[in-house]
């Protein structure tokens, strides 16, 4: 389980594909505390690190073709920041939301608008029925994950949402690159999906 509070926006280093899969080396501060087997969102997507290599500050992960399919970690190159922070303490505080690392889907930044202290994203994404009934969905002031990112939504709407992000977040996470038609990864509010879920079964 993680919080949506990204550590550092890493980079990517070496990519290499493995059958219908891939595997990302990432150049990390931290990746020297790392532990083979241990989890770590990238760009919200929960990945188990497979080697690391203490003397470069490297490690890998390997994400499936299902993985890649969902998110937007297909689209990577070398060179490209990934927002990276490892699973959370049970003892220590939730300073965003609740979020699993797993990613529902990816949207498109349509609009990217800069305000007197910072900066509006409009995000788009494709609407199924059957994944709305499911709590696919945001609402205004609720919580999203954008590229592993705790957000609070504005101007909900059912296939887009708007996000302000202040300058830290712009300069400590990857939303800094982001721009008009990037794909993000999007995972949406658990709660919700309960709320869903409990709902079907009445």
């Amino acid at each position: 389980m993680f919080s949506g509070i990204v550590e550092e926006p890493a980079k990517v280093v070496g990519i290499q594909k493995i059958g219908g899969n891939v595997e990302f080396r990432i150049n990390s501060t931290f990746a020297k505390e790392l532990k083979v087997d241990q989890s770590v969102a990238h760009n919200g997507v929960c990945l188990t690190v497979t080697s690391i290599r203490k003397e470069d500050d490297t490690y890998t992960v390997t994400a499936i073709e299902e993985t890649l399919r969902r998110s937007n970690l297909g689209l990577l190159n070398e060179g490209d920041r990934v927002n990276l922070e490892r699973s959370m303490m049970m003892n220590g505080r939730l300073d965003g939301h609740i979020v699993q690392g797993h990613v529902d889907c990816t949207a498109q930044c349509i609009e990217r608008k800069e305000l007197d202290g910072s900066v509006e994203f409009t995000f788009e994404y494709a609407v199924e029925p059957e994944l709305v009934q499911k709590g696919y969905f945001t609402v205004e002031k609720g919580s999203v994950t954008v590229n592993g990112v705790s957000l609070t939504v504005c101007n909900s709407e059912p296939n887009r949402f708007g996000v302000a992000i202040i300058p830290y977040t712009l300069e400590h996470t990857n939303l800094g690159d982001v721009k008009v038609g990037t794909a993000v990864n999007l995972e949406f509010d658990i709660i919700g999906k309960y709320v869903a879920r409990l709902q079907e079964l009445k």
